[in-house]
């Protein structure tokens, strides 16, 4: 799908967040970026949204740049519209790219039943959870049917629990959606629990250093599993590897 190619990115301030930064995405991968704080994760996921630019290096498509609608993106925090409901929260993307509301609506209410917010469509922000409202911008992120779903961090501010629900929720989806995800964040058990491909990352200024390809099977009892705990510790020797 697409290949980072000796990338790097220094800011107007100097801080050089990514240095010849090289990775492979394939078709319905799911990818983790993992790296401590500051490492230029958040950076390289902007950089595969089109939502900045590289300084040196190039991003290669396979089949030419994406398509609007093609790449969807899962923020940190919801960024919900606070007056607007969970149904019209979602039929954002589609009302810009000019989707009559009841053309859109039909889309706009199967994926919030995909992400399990049935009955939660005339909902505002306030009156939802924080795990829910995240549901909603997954929903948000999915509706346009992206092939390429890119997630900074989203489970971050949530509860182990509800954290712990939204990754089995979201490999669901994944399985379901058929799209590749780029799953970005700091936690090796989360990398580990959700991932193919877990890609380590060194400090700032970032590089990928190396990878991990999991075979995990999961299931209710995933977590629970030795062969769960000893990829957590492989990636785990990995990271510290990658920090040197």
């Amino acid at each position: 799908m697409l290949t980072v190619s000796h990338v790097g990115r220094r800011f107007p301030s100097g801080t050089e967040a990514l240095r010849d930064a090289n990775l492979h995405l394939r078709e319905h991968d799911f990818i983790a970026l993992l790296g401590p704080s500051g490492c230029g994760k958040s950076t390289l996921l902007r950089l595969i949204a089109g939502l900045d630019q590289p300084d040196s290096g190039e991003l290669i498509w396979e089949n030419g740049p994406p398509a609007a609608g093609d790449i969807g993106f899962v923020f940190q925090d919801a960024t919900l519209l606070p007056w607007a409901t969970a149904e019209d929260n979602v039929f954002l993307p589609l009302r810009l790219r000019g989707v009559a509301r009841d053309r859109g609506m039909p889309d706009v209410h199967a994926v919030l039943h995909r992400v399990g917010l049935k009955g939660f469509e005339r909902a505002r922000p306030r009156q939802l959870s924080g795990g829910m409202r995240m549901r909603v911008s997954i929903a948000r992120a999915l509706v346009t049917r992206p092939r390429l779903l890119l997630m900074d961090e989203p489970f971050a501010a949530l509860d182990e629990f509800t954290r712990h629900k939204l990754q089995a929720d979201l490999l669901d989806v994944w399985r379901q959606a058929g799209c590749t995800v780029v799953f970005v964040t700091h936690s090796i058990y989360e990398a580990a629990y959700l991932a193919r491909r877990i890609v380590m990352m060194t400090p700032r200024p970032g590089r990928i250093d190396r990878e991990i390809t999991s075979t995990l099977a999961h299931g209710p009892e995933t977590r629970l599993d030795p062969a769960y705990a000893s990829l957590v510790a492989a990636v785990a020797v990995g990271m510290e590897k990658a920090l040197r």
